[in-house]
C-alpha cells in the first residue's frame, strides 16, 4: 500500500514497476518493449506496432488493459470496414419510435486497431479523429471517449497487398512506434512451457484502476525539464531536418512528444527531473516514424531507428546537473 510519505513520482515509479511485472508474465523476454508501451500510455499517447504476425501484439494490448483495469476492444481493419463500424451508429427503435445511438468498439480504454493499413483512408480518418480529439462524431453529434484512452495500431510489414499506407499526417499522430520482433531461444522455450497447458494471460492481475492511472498520467507532466534539456531536445529534432540521411525531418509535435516521453521515462525510474539519458533512450521510438530516410540509407540496410541514433550521436548533450 502506498504511504502518505511517498512523493507522486515515487508512487508513479512503483505503479509502473508493478504494471511492467504483470505484463511481463505474459509477454516473455520483451521488458524494454513493455516499458516503452506503458511509457506511451502514461504520456496519453498512441502506439504503432509494426511487426510480423504471431509475435504477441494482441496479447500485449490485452495484458495492458487487464493490468490497468481498463476495457479492451479489438477492431479488425478490412477494406470494407466503414467509419460507423468504428464509431457506432443510430439505430431506429420500433418500440419507442426513436433513434438510439449504439456505441462502436472505439468506446473502450485500450483499443487494438489490428492491421490498420488495410482500411480505406475514410475509415482511417475516423480512427484519426478519435486519437487526436478523444471524441467521435456520428449523426452530427460529438461524443467523448473514455479516459484513459489508448490506441495500439498494428500493421504487417510483410504483406502489402490490398493495403492503404498510412499518410504522414496520421503517422505523426502516433506517439511512438515499436516492434516486438522474434523472441530469443530461451524466451521462446519459456513461452512453450508457459502455454503448454493454459494461456498465461489469466495470470495477469489488475494493479491499478483507470481513475488512478489518469492521476499517474497527470503526474508525468510534473517532472522537471530544464532549459538545457529543452534545448537538447530541439537540437535533436532540428538535426533530423538537416541530416544528409533524411529527406523529411520530424515535426514540432515530435519535439513535444520527445519531451513528454523523456519525462515519463524519468518518472518511471523514480527521478523528478529529465536527464540527457532519458532523451536518448526514447528518441528512436518517438522520432523514427516521423522521418523519411534517403534511398542510400535504405540501400545500406539502415533502419529509421538507426538513423535517429546516428543523428543523436552528432548532437552534444548538456552536462548532467548534480
Amino acid at each position: 500500500m502506498v504511504t502518505d510519505s511517498q512523493t507522486p513520482i515515487a508512487e508513479l515509479a512503483r505503479f509502473a514497476s508493478l504494471l511492467v511485472a504483470e505484463v511481463e508474465k505474459v509477454i516473455v523476454g520483451k521488458r524494454e518493449v513493455i516499458e516503452k508501451a506503458i511509457l506511451t500510455l502514461l504520456c496519453e499517447g498512441h502506439l504503432l506496432l509494426e511487426d510480423i504476425p504471431g509475435v504477441g501484439k494482441t496479447t500485449l494490448a490485452k495484458s495492458l488493459a487487464q493490468a490497468m483495469g481498463g476495457e479492451f476492444r479489438r477492431i479488425q481493419f478490412t477494406p470494407d470496414l466503414l467509419p460507423a463500424d468504428i464509431t457506432g451508429a443510430s439505430i431506429f427503435n420500433q418500440r419507442t419510435s426513436e433513434f438510439e445511438f449504439r456505441p462502436g468498439p472505439i468506446f473502450g480504454n485500450v483499443i487494438l486497431a489490428d492491421e490498420v493499413n488495410r482500411a480505406t483512408p475514410k475509415t482511417q480518418s475516423a480512427l484519426l479523429e478519435a486519437m487526436e480529439e478523444r471524441q467521435t462524431s456520428a449523426d452530427g453529434v460529438s461524443r467523448t471517449l473514455p479516459n484513459p484512452f489508448f490506441v495500439i495500431a498494428t500493421q504487417n510489414s510483410l504483406d502489402l497487398t490490398g493495403t492503404y499506407p498510412l499518410p504522414e499526417a496520421q503517422l505523426d499522430r502516433f506517439f511512438g512506434r515499436l516492434s516486438l520482433g522474434y523472441p530469443s531461444k530461451e524466451s521462446e522455450m519459456r513461452i512453450l512451457e508457459a502455454q503448454q497447458s493454459r494461456n498465461p494471460i489469466g495470470d495477469c492481475q489488475q494493479v491499478v484502476d483507470p481513475e488512478k492511472f489518469v492521476q499517474l498520467q497527470n503526474w508525468v507532466r510534473e517532472v522537471h525539464v530544464s532549459e538545457a534539456i529543452r534545448s537538447y531536445i530541439v537540437d535533436i529534432v532540428a538535426a533530423t531536418r538537416t541530416s544528409s540521411q533524411i529527406t523529411t525531418g520530424a515535426s514540432p509535435r515530435g519535439s513535444l512528444h520527445l519531451m513528454r516521453a523523456a519525462q515519463a521515462r524519468a518518472a518511471m525510474n523514480g527521478n523528478n527531473h529529465v536527464g540527457p539519458s532519458d532523451v536518448k533512450s526514447v528518441a528512436p521510438m518517438v522520432l523514427a516514424h516521423r522521418i523519411q530516410t534517403r534511398s542510400d540509407a535504405k540501400t545500406h540496410g539502415l533502419s529509421a531507428e538507426q538513423v535517429i541514433e546516428h543523428v543523436i550521436q552528432g548532437v552534444p548533450a548538456p552536462p548532467v546537473s548534480k
